[in-house]
């Protein structure tokens, strides 16, 4: 099994990347994200890669990183959810996106991804609703798969407080992504875990 892949980039389609790995091209389906964050051709690139073992055939799946993996491997436990499936909703949402709205069993969220109808998207956010949390206890998922370098930095910090006080790191997440929403970008750390206690004690 391939776990990660480093080598030259060699070319780019609208749904696959060939990377040179000492003179063998290997064939990685990506999502359009992972694609169009690339180098440029003849640049190396490190892919993190899910292995997929058929009886007729052996697809490699590219991540730019961990996180992405574990989302895509959690995603194709949905029953009616592939690999194909997984990649298009990963095109279409952010990890941070995506974490949100399962964490709020937001299905219209989901739904705006290629492919996806509503009992679908329905039954991606009830199956992994909890499963985020297990994850992230077993650290699978990186903070950053939660909580994106984008947001807040005094986001993390709120989640660590709330775990201290006894909460569940998913219910801490979901409950900071909240308060973090309502607030603005520009709360400080104590309000923030203030609303984000708040959200976990309605």
């Amino acid at each position: 099994m391939i776990g990660k892949l480093t080598g030259l980039l060699d070319s780019v389609t609208e749904d696959c990347a060939t990377v040179d790995v000492g003179g063998v091209g290997y064939i990685v389906f990506c999502s359009g994200r992972t694609l169009s964050g690339l180098p440029p051709l003849g640049q190396m690139v490190t892919l993190q890669i899910e292995t997929h073992v058929r009886e007729d055939h052996i697809n490699l799946y590219g991540f730019n990183d961990v996180a992405d993996r574990d989302w895509f491997r959690m995603l194709t436990t949905v029953q009616g959810v592939g690999a194909k499936v997984a990649l298009s909703i990963m095109t279409t949402l952010t990890i941070k996106e995506l974490t949100d709205a399962v964490l709020a069993k937001d299905k219209a969220i989901v739904g705006q991804a290629n492919g996806i109808g509503p009992k679908l998207a329905q039954r991606i956010v009830a199956e992994l609703h909890d499963k985020i949390g297990k994850l992230a206890v077993d650290g699978q998922i990186s903070d950053i798969a939660l909580l994106d370098e984008s947001v807040n930095s005094f986001d993390r910090e709120a989640v660590s407080a709330l775990v201290n006080l006894g909460f569940s790191r998913m219910q801490a997440v979901g409950a900071v992504s909240r308060a973090s929403q309502l607030l603005g970008p520009d709360v400080g750390l104590d309000d923030l875990i203030k609303s984000g206690l708040k959200e976990l004690t309605r």
